[in-house]
C-alpha cells in the first residue's frame, strides 16, 4: 500500500515512537491523526505536521470508541492504524511485600493487550468498507517489546502484556485476511523515547552491551522506517517483527 493520499491514525503520536511514526507518514503524503493523553504534545506536534489531534485514554474503552468514530469521521476514512501507546511497572511476582499487586498486572493488560485489541477491531470496522486498492483495505500495525520473548526479573504483567499483543498478530492478520486487512507487531528493544530519558549513560550501555550492533539504544525514526515498510511491502502479514539490533535481554 503506498502511504501518499492515505487516511492514518497514529495512536500514542504526540512523543517517541508515534510521533516518529505520525512525522514520518505525514512526510510522506498520509493525511494523519493523533490520538493521545489530554496532557500530551499532540495538539503541538499535530499542527507541526498539518495531522489533527484527539484527546484520548485509551484505558477507557468506550470512550476510544466514540473519539476514534469521530478522528475517522474527521479524516474521511481510515486506511492505516499504528497504536504506539502502553507502558508497565516494575514487580516481581512474589516480592518483599507480598505477591504482584493483581489490579497492577490488570491495569498493565488493559493498558497494552486490551487497549491495542480494542484499537485493532474498531479500526478494523472502520477500514472494511474501502474501496480495495490492489485488493487491500488497510493495514493494523501495533506495538509489542523483546520484553515479550525475553522478559527481565520484575517484568511479569509487561511481558504478559506484550506477549499477547505479538501472539495476537498472526490470529488477528488470518481474521481479516478475507477483508484485505493487514496486521503486524513491531517488537523493539530499548529505545530513546521520553520513557527511557532518565536513564543514565553508563546504565544505558550496560543495557544495550548485549546487543550484536549497533550498541546503542534505538532511534525513534528507524520504528517509524519499519512502520512505513510494513505498510508498504503487501507481503508483511501475520507476525511479529524484532526491531531490536540482534539483542536477548539477561534475567536483570
Amino acid at each position: 500500500m503506498d502511504i501518499k493520499n492515505k487516511k492514518v491514525a497514529v495512536f500514542g503520536g504526540a512523543s517517541g515512537m508515534g510521533r516518529a511514526t505520525a512525522e514520518l507518514f505525514a512526510a510522506q503524503g498520509a493525511t494523519v491523526t493523533i490520538l493521545d493523553r489530554p496532557s500530551s504534545d499532540g495538539a503541538t506536534v499535530a499542527k507541526e505536521i498539518g495531522a489533527t489531534f484527539h484527546p484520548v485514554d485509551i484505558t477507557d474503552f468506550e470512550g476510544t470508541e466514540s473519539i476514534f468514530a469521530a478522528a475517522v469521521a474527521e479524516l474521511g476514512g481510515l486506511h492505516v492504524v499504528v497504536t504506539t501507546a502502553g507502558g508497565g511497572t516494575v514487580e516481581r511476582t512474589l516480592g518483599r511485600k507480598g505477591p504482584h499487586s493483581l489490579d497492577a498486572f490488570r491495569q498493565t493488560l488493559d493498558l497494552n493487550v486490551v487497549a491495542s485489541f480494542n484499537i485493532a477491531r474498531l479500526a478494523a470496522s472502520h477500514m472494511s468498507g474501502n474501496e480495495p486498492e490492489d485488493d487491500e483495505r488497510g493495514v493494523i500495525i501495533m506495538t509489542s517489546s523483546i520484553a515479550a520473548f525475553e522478559g527481565q526479573i520484575g517484568q511479569v504483567a509487561y511481558t504478559a502484556a506484550k506477549a499477547g499483543i505479538a501472539g495476537m498478530a498472526l490470529t488477528m492478520a488470518r481474521d481479516l485476511g478475507s477483508l484485505g486487512i493487514r496486521v503486524l507487531a513491531i517488537a523493539p528493544s530499548l529505545f530513546a523515547t521520553g520513557a527511557t530519558a532518565a536513564i543514565p549513560d553508563e546504565a544505558t550501555k550496560a543495557l544495550v552491551k548485549d546487543a550484536a550492533f549497533p550498541h546503542r539504544m534505538g532511534r525513534p525514526e528507524e520504528y517509524a522506517k519499519l512502520a512505513l515498510a510494513v505498510v508498504d511491502n503487501a507481503m508483511l502479514n501475520g507476525q511479529c517483527l524484532r526491531l531490536d539490533a540482534g539483542q536477548r535481554f539477561a534475567p536483570r
